[in-house]
């Protein structure tokens, strides 16, 4: 499997248990977000890895059939499930989704605009705390990843309804005088409709950074 909706949900259970129990959440309401949170950021890093993994692969052998690279599997990998991923690579349904992906992507670029670059959450987080002189709250992070530089515009429109739609919620939800989350997980996965594919938009790759914006 190289997707992370592949595998068995209760295969999922078993890891997001000892991922509770290994950073000792206490609080059953935290879990809810937490394992929004911790689904979003698996499938990103299985993705990454595969993705990572293939790069590698077809670089070293310098070939783009993926079953000429079976000899460059990963280190921590048994072979038989790093063949299995090749043969797997190299069948046509997967080939005919990629060459889609591919395409969507070129069609829609603005779905996939982004001002962090190969920037991580993390490091936009330390030197929004070095100008603000504090901790940057969530939207501020944000703004920062989400907003063409110098200037006040959304790098898309999806990410200005989204954006618009959370401060409206927050707004309600939180009438003057109520103590209010630097971020309300909930209220920003219903401004942007859900979560589409598994991912929560608008978080980085980081699973530190993911806990730490949810307040987890």
């Amino acid at each position: 499997m190289d997707a992370w909706r592949e595998f068995p949900v209760p295969v999922r259970d078993l890891l997001f248990d000892m991922f509770t129990r290994m950073f000792a959440f206490t609080r059953p309401k935290d879990l809810p977000r937490a394992r929004t949170v911790w689904e979003s950021t698996a499938q990103t890093n299985l993705r990454k890895s595969m993705w990572e993994a293939r790069d590698k692969a077809m670089k070293t052998a310098g070939n783009r059939d993926p079953m000429a690279w079976l000899d460059y599997g990963l280190v921590w990998l048994r072979r038989d499930y790093w063949v299995s991923l090749c043969e797997r690579w190299a069948a046509r349904p997967w080939q005919q989704r990629s060459q889609a992906a591919t395409r969507n992507r070129s069609t829609h670029p603005e779905k996939n605009v982004h001002t962090s670059g190969s920037v991580s959450y993390a490091t936009h987080s330390q030197k929004l705390h070095h100008e603000f002189e504090r901790a940057p709250t969530f939207r501020e992070l944000f703004d920062r990843t989400h907003k063409r530089k110098g200037t006040d515009d959304y790098v898309s429109e999806s990410a200005h309804t989204i954006a618009e739609t959370y401060d409206r919620t927050m707004a309600e939800r939180y009438v003057e005088g109520t103590p209010q989350p630097d971020l309300d997980l909930e209220a920003w996965v219903d401004a942007m409709g859900g979560p589409r594919k598994g991912r929560v938009y608008g978080f980085g790759d980081s699973l530190d950074t993911h806990c730490k914006v949810s307040g987890l």
